[in-house]
């Protein structure tokens, strides 16, 4: 399995942008992306160059036009972050990071309810 990049915050909006409608071209990326940001054509330019030296994006040129499409779907990106997340932050230890989120947030009864029951699931796979 290919390694798959971490990405920053700034690189995961524009992941996000890609993800909407790939392949693209990037003045589409840049055009959603002027909508949510106050970034200019060259920063997103600059953020699609950095996306595909670390392999998080694909392009394809068609003359002067480079057709942008993800390497890795949003799934696949959110686990590998999860992962590093749950890592450097909680030593790769579950039970405190949900205990943190839990504890420090405000959660409704459906949210209390989804977890119970993504809970009473994973018991039952035991």
């Amino acid at each position: 399995m290919k390694h798959i990049p971490r990405i920053s915050a700034s690189e995961w909006l524009v992941m996000k942008a890609v993800w909407e409608q790939a392949p693209c071209l990037a003045q589409e990326v840049i055009e959603r992306l002027e909508r949510k940001t106050a970034w200019s054509a060259a920063t997103v330019k600059t953020l699609l160059n950095r996306l595909v030296k670390k392999g998080a994006l694909q392009f394809e040129q068609e003359g002067k036009a480079y057709w942008y499409l993800p390497a890795y779907d949003e799934e696949q990106l959110r686990s590998a972050e999860a992962e590093s997340f749950l890592s450097r932050i909680f030593g790769g230890s579950l039970t405190p990071m949900l205990a943190h989120f839990v504890n420090s947030r405000k959660l409704s009864a459906a949210e209390l309810a989804e977890l119970e029951k993504i809970l009473k699931s994973k018991k039952k796979e035991l």
